[in-house]
């Protein structure tokens, strides 16, 4: 009985594989089609993605490590990014007020104009148009997607701040929330922001 359980449950798996496969395929085709605006302003696909990390990062995941770490690249591929966007007048650098070793990146009033015009809002778009406004269940599908893809390659969530079992709420309106595990104070800004350090509650 437990074996043709068993081959009941393989075929089933089997069954489902080529639309997996043809939605892998689908999301590798729009990945490369996300692109196809790219270069806008000069910018490339890479410089393009530390940009959007950025534009989401909280304050404790805007550094160079981190960003290595996000986009899953050397150490080398992000410094020679960075210092391109540094010279389009796009991030500028600062030193860490929690390590003065380290520095921390920011986006410019160039970096946030060039994100206001970004072509990955056009596939926002389309993604509105084609589930009627209702992306939440795509949205839970594919985090859980990358989810799963992040764990096998042994990489870091990097999920937003509120949903972390570190994150603490206000008690009351107009306080911070805070970080238990930084300790310290939380802006909305910040809860709604990626983390390097986030944990799924």
């Amino acid at each position: 009985m437990v074996a043709r359980m068993s081959s009941i449950e393989n075929s089933e798996s089997l069954s489902d594989l080529p639309q997996a496969i043809e939605a892998a395929h689908l999301i590798d085709r729009l990945e490369r089609l996300s692109r196809s605006g790219v270069p806008v302003k000069g910018l490339n696909a890479a410089q393009w993605e530390a940009l959007r990390y950025l534009g989401r990062a909280n304050r404790f995941s805007r550094t160079p490590a981190a960003l290595s770490d996000y986009l899953g690249s050397t150490r080398g591929t992000v410094s020679q990014t960075l210092i391109a966007l540094e010279q389009k007048g796009f991030v500028s650098r600062q030193p860490s007020p929690r390590d003065r070793r380290s520095v921390m990146l920011a986006l410019t009033a160039e970096g946030m104009a060039a994100l206001a015009r970004d072509p990955l809002l056009e596939m926002a778009g389309d993604i509105a148009k084609a589930t009627g406004g209702e992306a939440g269940a795509l949205a839970t599908a594919l985090r859980a997607i990358l989810g799963a893809t992040i764990a096998r390659n042994g990489g870091r969530p990097f999920g937003v701040c509120w949903s972390c079992k570190y994150f603490q709420r206000a008690a009351a309106e107009g306080q911070a929330h805070f970080c238990g595990l930084l300790k310290e104070p939380l802006s909305d800004a910040d809860s709604l922001s990626i983390c390097m350090e986030q944990e799924d509650a």
